[in-house]
């Protein structure tokens, strides 16, 4: 007994550490964003700033990081819906329809994972240079919006789990395989989608290399690429450079709270199974 409690304690202890780690810059960023220039240069780095101040926010802002923000949150619910929509349909395919060739394709897409983002981004410019759609908010989201191999693979096997009776039964019903799809998957796929969700959220909001090559000037100048030049343009302004990227992680972070309890039940389910 004694022992299986210094080993419960040793292993909390251990992930204490491992979340103050991951934490620690979060709240270092945001406790430098809040303070002035001289506040920052002359006090201790952990110091609380006295007083706190929304100065270096409303500078960035009005460098364009506001512009920057309404136009990652707009390409990213839209990717992120055609990501959802287009991924269900097709995981539906592959997991419960009976085609020829059904496994030779799906596992010949899954291997396009494989292909680093590298490889197809020049002749993805390319393509888009050819159709004149070069820094178009289009530009920054098909690319991203009819699905991704990964998550195809992950509701391609959440689906094969549920089971063929209750399918079978909305059938019997009547149900056409679209109504199957929405009233009897999606409501019982939930923890997934929500977990889906979140994955391609973060991946999105953080897409850097694409937005930096389809797009030019600041119109649809997405937050990645924003950030970046807000680190060259002051680079010795830390406060300004702080506050930048405490904006563009604070929606992360509201979001992975509003879904953890979805996300934790996807994982719990998926090690169940």
């Amino acid at each position: 007994m004694r022992t299986d409690l210094l080993r419960g304690g040793a292993a909390y202890l251990m992930l204490l550490a491992g979340a103050a780690l991951a934490v620690a810059p979060l709240v270092l960023s945001a406790i430098t964003a809040v303070k002035t220039p001289e506040q920052f240069g002359a006090g201790a780095t952990l110091a609380w700033p006295n007083p706190v101040t929304g100065e270096n926010f409303r500078t960035v802002l009005d460098q364009g990081l506001g512009r920057a923000l309404a136009v990652t949150a707009l390409m990213t619910a839209c990717i992120t819906l055609g990501q959802l929509v287009f991924s269900i349909l097709a995981a539906y395919a592959f997991a419960r329809t009976e085609f020829p060739g059904r496994d030779w394709l799906f596992w010949v897409y899954l291997a396009t994972m494989m292909v680093p983002s590298m490889v197809t981004l020049i002749p993805l410019y390319l393509l888009f240079a050819k159709l004149g759609w070069l820094n178009t908010f289009w530009a920054l989201v098909l690319p991203f919006v009819f699905g991704s191999p990964y998550a195809i693979f992950l509701l391609r096997q959440y689906f094969r789990g549920i089971p063929e009776e209750l399918l079978g039964a909305a059938r019997l019903d009547g149900a056409s395989t679209l109504d199957v799809i929405v009233h009897v998957v999606v409501p019982m796929s939930r923890p997934v989608l929500a977990t889906l969700t979140v994955i391609t959220i973060v991946a999105q909001w953080n897409n850097f290399m694409w937005p930096l090559v389809a797009s030019s000037g600041r119109t649809w100048q997405v937050l990645t690429v924003a950030t970046a030049n807000l680190q060259t343009e002051y680079n010795a302004r830390w406060t300004l450079v702080t506050a930048a990227t405490t904006l563009a992680i604070a929606p992360l972070v509201v979001l992975f709270v509003v879904f953890q309890r979805q996300v934790l039940r996807s994982i719990s389910w998926t090690g169940l199974k």
